[in-house]
């Protein structure tokens, strides 16, 4: 997806004529189906007209220009990229990332300085990093820049176009020579260097032809977590952090170094929705803090997730992978940095119901962490608890880590790497369900993101199944609605979710031991090629991604048209703990429905087994003409 896309003539004029940022608000309204903020168009239009000018100098007037480009799977947008080809007759493209700042300071941090930006002066990527990983991501997942025999030659460079640079300047700092040498930076004064940086890889022209490969090649499918990380641990990292989540990774890195040096704690809060990536962060802290001799953990409240991790990475390195609950004996500062994914799942005590009294801390689960770890992290979203038990939420944690004398740093992930890059989708079912108050109330049947209500169950396995068959991953979940049963004497599993003549099985139970041949325990049914002949439920799915999701919608949440509201209905919920929950009960089969129906990288399918649900649902979808 992008805003803007042609000509180099075309887009001077558009700029000169002061028609560049109203052409980008249009086009940004109609794919977003909201208005931008003023302050981005303002950017538009003062940043565009200097790219503008850069363009007009280079005499660059037979070239492709796109703007507002969107990274493959993500909700990252390029500002600007310029296509041609070289004297050599190559096609080529350079990012230029567009910056209206005007001085900046040092900040602690490999790849970090500070600046004023959005109200206050705030640590951030160096531009150069920032560039430099756009291009290494797109590099990654656009066929047009490494399929083929001739793959479009990328190259990435920043325009600070206000900045005048100081003598001893943060910006150019030796430290950032490196980065600085593959993706440079210019300045305000720099408008002939940059235009020879653009002329040099483009002379040539014919750019409107590389703009038409960029648009019609593929994207190569998301790098999944489980697949990847074994290799990640072993110290090749497999994902490209973007943004903010490198800024989190970094700080992290800098606050575990620190940690052998300053006698007081550091806690970490990283908030982020559905696919903002933020397991990805936690496995690239775990390879390079085990890479740099750190006793860093890996704990999460998810048995599947942790199991999962476990048998990629195999026995010798699964010991570093805990749970919250494995703290109770740990000496203070036992762990040098302790990364708590999926840290909404905390809980208020480590024992369970089922736990001897003598057995029983009376020291909550939280503080039993921040004394275990000198840097502990804490990855979470605050609308995923899907158990009354579960209390990790961000003001939960703060409070406690003030009451432990820790320093506190806070941080909100908003790219979207889930849900093809659609942060519109996650917001879209927030508001839908009656959780938060978003931009997209209506969905846009356009959107990449392949959203389909089925009219049945049969419908959609099948629909996922040939999904599974092109070789994507593919799995089937629903809301706790049918009884779990024990598999049988024979290892097989209880076809227990019924409908109709649809009948199967929930994936196996976490405590089953001696399953018949095929069949995967559910700590590996989300990778196991034979989880597909299963119906997962939240427990199982939760921190796991599938290209493709497909959901049974249950009756445990229906909408009422007649007090125009989502009501929880327990009598139809198997799901006893929930059930217990009785004022909350509502607000966590929400969260399960969202947990459930965010799972997908590139589509969702569902079937409502209330029909006014799924009126009302169908409701909140745009309609679409036959020439629109």
């Amino acid at each position: 997806m992008r805003l803007y896309a042609g000509l180099s003539t075309h887009f001077v004029h558009d700029a000169v004529h002061n028609q560049i940022a109203e052409k980008l608000k249009s086009a940004f309204f109609k794919h977003y189906r909201y208005q931008p903020p003023p302050s981005e168009v303002n950017a538009w239009r003062n940043s565009l007209r200097a790219m503008a000018a850069v363009v007009e100098e280079g005499g660059l007037d037979d070239h492709g220009v796109m703007l507002e480009y969107r990274l493959p799977l993500t909700s990252k947008r390029l500002d600007c990229l310029v296509c041609g080809r070289d004297r050599e007759g190559r096609d080529e493209a350079v990012i230029v990332e567009l910056k209206q700042w005007e001085q900046c300071h040092e900040a602690v941090g490999d790849k970090l300085v500070s600046t004023f930006v959005g109200g206050a002066e705030r640590e951030v990527l160096h531009p150069a990093a920032q560039v430099g990983q756009y291009r290494q991501y797109l590099e990654d997942t656009h066929t047009a820049f490494y399929d083929g025999d001739a793959p479009i030659l990328l190259s990435a460079c920043a325009y600070l176009h206000n900045y005048v640079p100081v003598d001893e300047d943060a910006l150019f700092d030796a430290r950032f020579a490196p980065i600085l040498e593959t993706d440079p930076v210019f300045t305000g004064d720099d408008v002939d260097r940059l235009a020879r940086f653009l002329v040099d890889r483009l002379d040539a022209g014919a750019g409107l032809d590389v703009l038409g490969r960029i648009e019609t090649s593929r994207y190569r499918p998301s790098k999944k977590l489980m697949q990847h990380v074994g290799e990640v641990i072993r110290g090749t990292p497999q994902y490209v952090l973007l943004d903010e989540q490198l800024v989190v990774f970094e700080k992290v890195l800098l606050c575990a170094r620190a940690g052998f040096h300053d006698r007081r704690k550091t806690v970490l809060i990283v908030r982020g929705g559905p696919g903002t990536g933020k397991s990805a962060i936690a496995i690239n802290l775990m390879s390079r803090l085990l890479l740099e001799n750190y006793n860093a953990h890996y704990a999460t409240g998810s048995r599947a997730f942790t199991e999962t991790l476990r048998s990629v990475i195999g026995s010798r390195g699964s010991v570093q992978f805990k749970y919250f609950n494995s703290y109770p004996e740990a000496a203070p500062d036992d762990v040098d940095v302790l990364i708590c994914d999926e840290a909404h799942r905390i809980r208020e005590f480590s024992h369970g119901r089922f736990t001897p009294k003598a057995k029983r801390s009376l020291k909550p689960q939280i503080d039993e962490i921040l004394q275990a770890a000198k840097v502990s992290v804490f990855l979470l979203d605050d609308r995923q608890a899907v158990r009354p038990g579960e209390i990790g939420s961000g003001d939960y944690i703060r409070e406690s880590a003030y009451a432990a004398g820790a320093r506190v740093f806070e941080y909100e992930l908003q790219a979207q790497f889930r849900c093809a890059g659609s942060d519109g989708f996650v917001q879209w079912v927030e508001n839908t369900l009656g959780i938060s108050r978003t931009a997209s109330v209506l969905w846009d049947p356009a959107d990449p993101f392949d959203f389909r209500i089925l009219s049945s169950p049969d419908e959609v396995e099948a629909a996922i199944r040939r999904k599974a068959l092109e070789g994507c991953s593919a799995r089937m979940v629903a809301g706790f609605c049918w009884r779990w049963s024990k598999p049988l004497d024979h290892g097989e599993l209880v076809s227990d979710v019924v409908i109709g003549g649809y009948a199967r099985p929930w994936n196996a139970k976490p405590e089953a031991k001696k399953l018949a041949s095929g069949i995967p325990p559910a700590s590996l049914w989300a990778n196991h090629p034979g989880g597909i002949d299963q119906i997962g439920c939240v427990y199982t799915a939760q921190g796991f991604e599938f290209d493709y999701v497909g959901v049974i919608f249950g009756q445990d949440l229906r909408y009422d048209f007649d007090r125009h509201e989502w009501s929880g209905h327990p009598e139809c919920s198997q799901d006893n703990v929930v059930k217990r929950s009785k004022d909350q009960f509502s607000l966590l089969v929400k969260n399960t429905y969202r947990v459930l129906l965010t799972r997908g990288l590139k589509g969702c399918y569902v079937c409502f087994l209330d029909r006014d649900t799924e009126r009302f649902v169908r409701s909140r979808i745009e309609a679409r003409t036959d020439d629109a």
